[in-house]
């Protein structure tokens, strides 16, 4: 079976960065199937751009612009890329990081597939230091530190056995984020009294009802910038805006830029 080594991926690099236990690569995907193969690290893969489909063991994951996957060290998994332009950041973490910070790796197992919008608007914040910081070490690091938290944070929440609803509903707003969704609505669709979901959902999810919804919004604004033919109204639109300065007002909250900074980082050389 191939072995990865560390910055090792395949395609054509547009860049690298080695840091302090860390590495990251840019890369644009040429092989339309890529056999079993395993990386020297743990590392994370984030679709910036396109379309590619990966399996391990377990699941075949169909990935697009803006999905997120997370593979610990030596873990085996196949790639698959149907025609087109198909574009990755990794993330790679070496084992001496975890062990400098008194950070648990095993604790985050195998290969899975992200969907937590809080680890999603972090890791578009570590891709534009990448590219526009001269020094982007400090930043990476500290993003990089909320990020392991928070996935921590999911696989203990998996593992705790969270209510059944809490699940149902999450698969809902993500689905369903850009329609004019009511308190109401998603009790009824849940079974569960309003007051209880509302008081219990920041248990679960970390922040209230609507503000939930505003990250899946914008991270789902984040990756149709990908498309680079759609205007920012349409963008808006698509993802349930009620109109583009609302679209750029939140997006510069949750990003600390404007939209059009973002979109022009994203396609910059």
């Amino acid at each position: 079976m191939k072995h990865s080594k560390k910055g090792e991926f395949y395609g054509d690099t547009n860049k690298t960065i080695y840091l302090d236990g860390i590495t990251l690569t840019d890369t644009v995907y040429t092989h339309p199937k890529v056999d079993w193969h395993y990386h020297e690290h743990a590392y994370f893969t984030f679709i910036l751009q396109g379309n590619v489909i990966e399996g391990n063991k377990k699941e075949v994951y169909n990935c697009k612009a803006g999905s997120m996957l997370f593979h610990n060290w030596q873990d085996a998994h196949y790639n698959i890329k149907p025609e087109g332009f198909t574009r990755g950041f990794h993330l790679e973490i070496e084992k001496h990081w975890f062990d400098n910070l008194n950070l648990n790796s095993e604790s985050l197992e195998g290969s899975s597939k992200i969907l937590n919008p809080d680890i999603k608007l972090l890791m578009y914040k570590v891709f534009r230091a990448s590219k526009v910081e001269t020094s982007p070490d400090l930043p990476t690091q500290i993003l990089l530190l909320e990020i392991i938290s928070k996935l921590q944070d999911t696989f203990k929440s998996v593992q705790d056995k969270k209510p059944k609803w809490v699940t149902t509903l999450d698969e809902l707003l993500h689905e369903e984020f850009a329609e004019n969704l009511s308190l109401e609505y998603l009790s009824s669709i849940l079974n569960i009294h309003p007051i209880h979901l509302s008081r219990d959902f920041s248990k679960y999810f970390h922040c209230n009802l609507g503000e939930y919804i505003r990250k899946l919004k914008v991270e789902k604004a984040l990756s149709l910038m990908s498309f680079s033919k759609l205007s920012f109204t349409e963008i808006a639109y698509q993802c349930g805006f009620s109109d583009q300065s609302h679209f750029n007002r939140c997006f510069r909250e949750m990003n600390d830029l404007n939209p059009s900074e973002h979109k022009r980082i994203l396609f910059k050389k």
